[in-house]
């Protein structure tokens, strides 16, 4: 059954000619020829400004691209997120792109005094994809994924969306083509599925 996607590309170079950016192309190729509707996000295209006071992120208005981007998300049944590991987590640019979009009212609201945040985004999959130059191994079990648990559980989860689930594809910078040739072709049968 064909799915509604959007995919968010968190690289911030936007030259592009990265893994990250070849990832992408190959998870919109399969998603799209197995019939899917996907919007491609890129925030490296974007002017994204940091928020800097909690004040600015609850009431300050948002930049011009942010409507767009939160009624793509909206529509989308399945949300992509694909980024380089930069220092443990996702570069800054992503980080202050997903400030501006997920907002209070958007993404989630505040309940009553003493209940919890209501989430906005249930009933919406998501699929973290994460480059990295080390083996995805040493940073899932010697580093706990820590930056790539702050996505999925302080992020995605708490606005709603489930199940998350992720990809991790280490030795990006291996010069052996082969390996990187299989992970395109592995996200590419993920976009097909829509998962």
């Amino acid at each position: 059954m064909a799915r509604r996607i959007a995919i968010i590309q968190g690289h911030p170079d936007p030259e592009g000619g990265h893994y990250c950016h070849a990832v992408a192309d190959a998870y919109r190729k399969g998603a799209v020829s197995a019939g899917h509707e996907v919007t491609m996000i890129v925030p490296a295209h974007l002017d994204v400004p940091l928020l800097s006071s909690k004040a600015d992120w609850e009431h300050a208005e948002a930049p011009h691209f942010v409507e767009a981007v939160q009624q793509s998300i909206w529509h989308a049944e399945h949300l992509v997120i694909i980024y380089p590991l930069w220092l443990g987590t996702m570069p800054a640019l992503l980080k202050a792109f997903l400030e501006q979009v997920l907002r209070p009212g958007f993404a989630f609201e505040k309940g009553r005094p003493g209940k919890l945040w209501k989430k906005r985004l249930s009933g919406r999959s998501a699929r973290v994809i994460v480059t990295m130059g080390m083996p995805a191994f040493f940073f899932r079990w010697f580093y706990f994924a820590h930056g790539l648990r702050s996505l999925e559980r302080n992020i995605l989860s708490f606005c709603g969306f489930g199940p998350v689930r992720d990809c991790i594809i280490g030795m990006v910078e291996d010069p052996s083509d082969r390996r990187r040739r299989d992970w395109l072709k592995k996200i590419e049968r993920l976009g097909t599925a829509g998962a």
